[in-house]
C-alpha cells in the first residue's frame, strides 16, 4: 500500500481534496495560486479565481460550493461561472478561508485564519439553511473539520495548539456543550492539519511536516500511519472504487528551494489504495 503520485503538479499549498461521488472525480485547491484543480479522462484541469480558494462541497453534478478568502460561492463546473452565496469575513482583509467540509445535515463548516497565521485571527463557521453562523472564535490555523459517521460529534483543530478537539452535535448538527480534547499531539511534536473520518469512525489526520497521514480510533488511540513522499501533508479524502483510495494533498510552502525543487514530490497530490473504506461526502443543500 505505497503512495503513488495522482497528480504531479506541485502546489504551493495544496488543500481541500473533495471526491465528488456523482462525477467520480477528485477536486482540490492550490490556495496560494488561487486555483481549483482536478483531473478527468482528458487530463489535468484548472480553474483560476481572483482571490485564494481553499475548500469545497458538492451541490449537484455540475455545481460546487467553494469557499474563497471572502465569500462562499456557487460554482458551475461546466462554464466556470460563480454566484456569491454569502460573505465570509469580507470586512477583514487579514483573513482567508482554510479548511472546510460538508456536514451530514447538508450544511458546510468552514474555517478561517490569518493570511500570515496571525494569532487568534480566524474562526470556524457553519453555513446551514441559508445562514452563516460563527461557532468557534480565536482560531489561529483552522483545520481537521470532519464528522463522526453516527452524527454524534464533529472534530476540528487549531493546528497551532497541536490538539484535535471534539464537540458533541445535536439533532440538527449544531454544537452542544464545550469542545473537549480528542488528541493531544504536542508530546510527539506533531502538527494536525486536514482530516477525514472513515466508515468505521477512525479519524485520518494529515500531519504537517511529518510526511504522513495517521489514523486514530474514536477513542483517540493511534491505529496506523500511511507515509507519503510530500513532507507537508495537508488533507486526506477518501474516493475511488468503494471509497477505498485515500487521496492526500501536500504543500511546498515553508520548504527551502533546495528541498522543494522542481523534481521534488513536495506539493504533489498522492493516492494510496486499500488503507480503509471511506464514506461519500454529503451533499451541500443550498
Amino acid at each position: 500500500m505505497s503512495a503513488e503520485v495522482f497528480d504531479d503538479r506541485r502546489c504551493i499549498l495544496g488543500e481541500g481534496p473533495l471526491w465528488h461521488p456523482e462525477r467520480e472525480q477528485l477536486f482540490w485547491f492550490d490556495i496560494m495560486r488561487q486555483q481549483l484543480l482536478s483531473r478527468d479522462a482528458s487530463g489535468p484541469l484548472k480553474w483560476r479565481f481572483d482571490e485564494p480558494v481553499a475548500a469545497a462541497g458538492w451541490v449537484d453534478a455540475e455545481t460546487l460550493l467553494i469557499a474563497s478568502a471572502s465569500a462562499l460561492w456557487r460554482f458551475n463546473l461546466s462554464d466556470g461561472s460563480k454566484t456569491q452565496i454569502c460573505g465570509l469575513e469580507q470586512d477583514n482583509p487579514v483573513t482567508r478561508s482554510n479548511d472546510g467540509r460538508a456536514d451530514p445535515w447538508g450544511g458546510f463548516w468552514i474555517g478561517t485564519m490569518g493570511r500570515n497565521a496571525e494569532h487568534g485571527a480566524g474562526a470556524i463557521y457553519r453555513f446551514y439553511q441559508g445562514r452563516l453562523q460563527k461557532l468557534f472564535a480565536q482560531i489561529t490555523i483552522s483545520n481537521a473539520i470532519c464528522f463522526a459517521p453516527d452524527r454524534s460529534c464533529a472534530y476540528f483543530t487549531d493546528t497551532s495548539t497541536q490538539q484535535v478537539m471534539r464537540v458533541a452535535l445535536d439533532r440538527q448538527g449544531w454544537p452542544t456543550g464545550d469542545p473537549t480534547v480528542f488528541l493531544d499531539l504536542s508530546d510527539d511534536g506533531l502538527n494536525p492539519d486536514g482530516a477525514v473520518v472513515d466508515k468505521a469512525g477512525a479519524v485520518w489526520i494529515a500531519q504537517w511536516g511529518a510526511a504522513r497521514v495517521a489514523a486514530y480510533s474514536d477513542a483517540g488511540e493511534f491505529l496506523r500511519a500511511v507515509e507519503v513522499p510530500g513532507v507537508h501533508t495537508t488533507c486526506p479524502a477518501f474516493g475511488g472504487a468503494e471509497f477505498r483510495t485515500l487521496y492526500v494533498t501536500s504543500a511546498r510552502q515553508g520548504l527551502s528551494a533546495e528541498v522543494a525543487h522542481d523534481q521534488s514530490p513536495h506539493g504533489q497530490t498522492f493516492a494510496v489504495d486499500g488503507v480503509a473504506e471511506g464514506l461519500p461526502e454529503p451533499r451541500v443543500i443550498l
